[in-house]
């Protein structure tokens, strides 16, 4: 195996964060790639968050932005992640690494093409194996979480989330109005059912209240000033009101697919 090996991940949200600590853990230099403004709800574990600090930190994993790809090795040199803002992944032609995860879980391609490494890598829905990458891995929560697929593409899209404690599509909060979110609250805060957690300032001045359907804990919430419009995911709320700790944590989801990008990876590397 290389130990310059390079794998970049396109995507710093929860589900990428689980398998960029993964690599990260075993050894492998990760460059992750990322929006100018990322729109993470489980900001606690998103190393995407860097992009608007400067640097954050999940799990003992240190994620640093930079403003060009020159600058990443200094951070390797730290055992830290780089995040560089490329949502068009363009560094990657430069770059050249032996693995690109596609990471961004958009439920479509944004322009991941095999041609991008020798070992191209798209989590959950909107990817063909064999065709648009070499491999896909299943993200929806259930017997097939975190398969891997060579042939055919990962479940589609249903529109509602896994089940945690019971509950489905009512522990995830949309915005039902456009203009900017404002938070009343933060993550890791108890919330009964009903309550709102924030508000959406309308062009109008208006100022539309996003209320719980459940009570637990604000597990995930977007960031305060963020724009957004109807249908836009804002907050989740977990059941278990004993778990606070899962705020901080990567989930078990992100951890199952990660041990499967890990294989692929190392399979590959080992070739």
């Amino acid at each position: 195996m290389k130990r310059d090996s390079l794998i970049i991940v396109r995507g710093g949200g929860d589900l990428a964060t689980g398998t960029i600590h993964r690599l990260w853990s075993a050894g492998l230099r990760v460059l992750v790639l990322e929006t100018e403004h990322p729109a993470a709800i489980r900001r606690q574990v998103s190393l995407c968050e860097a992009v608007y600090e400067g640097e954050t930190t999940v799990e003992g994993l240190r994620a640093v932005r930079i403003s060009k790809q020159e600058e990443a090795e200094a951070v390797w040199a730290q055992n830290a992640v780089p995040v560089l803002i490329d949502p068009k992944g363009e560094s990657i032609r430069t770059l050249k690494p032996d693995v690109v995860v596609d990471a961004i879980l958009a439920k479509k391609n944004l322009g991941t093409t095999r041609e991008m490494a020798s070992l191209t890598i798209a989590l959950g829905p909107g990817f063909t194996a064999g065709q648009d990458v070499d491999v896909v891995v299943e993200t929806k929560r259930g017997h097939k979480l975190g398969r891997i697929i060579r042939e055919g593409a990962a479940t589609p899209n249903t529109g509602v989330p896994g089940v945690i404690g019971g509950y489905a599509a009512e522990r995830v909060l949309h915005s039902s109005a456009q203009g900017i979110f404002r938070d009343l609250h933060a993550i890791g805060d108890f919330v009964e059912a009903g309550e709102a957690i924030a508000k959406v300032e309308t062009p109008a001045g208006e100022e539309v209240l996003v209320k719980t359907q459940i009570a637990g804990i604000l597990r995930g919430l977007l960031r305060d000033g963020y724009p957004v419009v109807p249908g836009f995911k804002v907050a989740d709320v977990d059941p278990r009101k004993t778990e606070l700790e899962n705020c901080f944590l990567i989930s078990d989801k992100a951890r199952c697919i990660a041990g499967s990008v890990l294989e692929l990876v190392v399979a590959q590397l080992w070739k």
